[in-house]
């Protein structure tokens, strides 16, 4: 469902991190990015919006800049980017060691 939400915003460059044997603060990491902070807001604010639809509680950071916006979902850990914030924080880097993190489709 978050995939889908992110895909039909036109969020950008989504990729997928499996975090099960690394990390116990969730099972999956999804890092995309936005064109603009408006941007941004508006896809967090949707993906948000989804989450409550079917009952689950998300913990919402970034918000009033929306340079990075971070929704964790439990299980699932959402961050949303500008393009150029993304780049300097480089968590596909981090969490995968420099490996090829899966693109969604």
């Amino acid at each position: 469902m978050i995939l889908a939400r992110l895909d039909d915003m036109k969020a950008e460059d989504i990729i997928t991190i499996d975090l099960r044997d690394k990390s116990s603060i969730g099972d999956y990491m999804v890092v995309s990015s936005g064109r603009s902070a408006r941007h941004v807001g508006s896809v967090a604010d949707k993906v948000v919006e989804d989450l409550h639809k079917v009952k689950v509680a998300a913990h919402v950071e970034g918000v009033p800049q929306c340079d990075w916006v971070l929704i964790d979902a439990g299980a699932v850990i959402v961050h949303v980017f500008r393009p150029e914030v993304r780049d300097f924080y480089n968590l596909e880097k981090m969490w995968t060691g420099g490996r090829q993190a899966r693109r969604a489709s």
